[in-house]
């Protein structure tokens, strides 16, 4: 700020930065918005001796970099045109302007150098309130870009507490205009939805405006709310989240493949009926601990111990190897490893290694 401000541009602190200072959460993204152009703001910060890169030039963002971390620093600028998921740009001075174009009140807040706010759109008032409203028309916001619809909905699951309803009614009027938007990048906001503290008010208010529905079909948010009120002092997790809402959300979200295997492993010892120990076992710990938390959303009564439990389940180490039943081979001897592994299980990991031989030697010995 100050490398732009030695030449006598303006330069401010906005949107998130702002926003969870106020709030006292952390920041995690430090933007800055000035009236220099994007030309001026690489040329200054050269002169500097600050490292700047073109990142999103054509929208008047340039990263600059200082001590290895990166500045995002935006041109105040108006929307020409709009498409639903891009937008042209022109460049202006007026910091009003550059306010206007922005989606929430809450993120159209700036403050200079010695933390004055400023405050354009009435966004501190809402702020206070956790009033989560757009700026402006709400459905010209939402025609400008329909991801903002699914941002609302993050926003309110993470600040809000009361929901403009000018603001939900456009939502759900305006809904189908995420068909059009890319998969991936419906994903990522559900994923940072699920991983609020609490989403399951902005579940519900997505159910009511038909926006769940749109995009998970058969998302059940009642089962979203019973697994929240078992996770208590566990961390929020949003994967865990999304297999209690939704039984295959793989294509819908674009999973990656990881995620994928994850939400199959977990709807599969669910359908089961799987143990907290088969689970664990089978599976790992934070797969074991995410399949605890659903089995008692479930109705399930978990024991006590039972995330010592998952634990010692997922470090348990079976005991017979193939070398310990020389009179099996081939199938056989997979069918003898697998009925003993079972019963193992089973009894808690408590089998002894002779009971478990007598057992495999039985098993492999039976008729298929």
């Amino acid at each position: 700020m100050q490398t732009l401000q030695a030449q006598g541009a303006r330069a401010f602190l906005v949107g998130g930065v702002v926003r969870n200072a106020l709030l006292g959460q952390p920041v995690d993204d430090i933007d800055i918005a000035t009236d220099a152009t994007p030309e001026s703001v690489m040329a200054l910060a050269k002169a500097a001796g600050l490292r700047a890169v073109p990142t999103g030039i054509d929208h008047g963002t340039v990263t600059l970099v200082h001590d290895g971390r990166g500045y995002e620093v935006t041109t105040f600028r108006r929307d020409v045109e709009t498409d639903g998921r891009h937008a042209v740009v022109a460049f202006t001075d007026d910091m009003a302007q550059d306010a206007a174009r922005r989606d929430f009140t809450m993120n159209a807040l700036y403050a200079d150098a010695d933390g004055q706010v400023i405050d354009p759109m009435g966004g501190l008032a809402d702020l206070v309130a956790r009033r989560l409203r757009f700026v402006g028309d709400p459905g010209q916001r939402i025609r400008e870009d329909y991801l903002r619809i699914l941002r609302f909905f993050r926003f309110f699951a993470r600040y809000g507490q009361h929901a403009d309803p000018d603001a939900v009614a456009a939502c759900a009027a305006h809904r189908d205009g995420l068909t059009g938007i890319a998969h991936e990048r419906i994903g990522a906001e559900m994923r940072k939805l699920l991983a609020a503290p609490n989403p399951a008010p902005s579940v519900a208010l997505m159910a009511q405006t038909g926006v769940l529905d749109l995009l998970l079909p058969g998302a059940d948010p009642v089962a979203l709310e019973a697994l929240l009120a078992q996770e208590g002092d566990m961390p929020p997790c949003w994967s865990r989240r999304l297999a209690a809402l939704h039984p295959d959300p793989a294509d819908a979200l674009r999973l990656s493949k990881a995620e994928t295997k994850t939400q199959a492993a977990l709807q599969m010892a669910r359908r089961d009926n799987w143990s907290l120990d088969r689970a664990a076992y089978r599976l790992g710990a934070d797969i074991g601990l995410d399949h605890a938390l659903l089995m008692a959303a479930d109705g399930k009564v978990l024991p006590p111990d039972w995330r010592d439990q998952v634990h010692q389940a997922a470090n348990a180490s079976f005991p017979l190897r193939a070398a310990d039943l020389p009179d099996l081979h081939g199938p056989a001897l997979g069918r003898a490893l697998k009925t003993a592994e079972a019963a193992w299980i089973a009894s808690g990991f408590a089998l002894p290694a002779p009971a478990l031989i007598d057992m495999a030697n039985l098993a492999g010995k039976e008729p298929t």
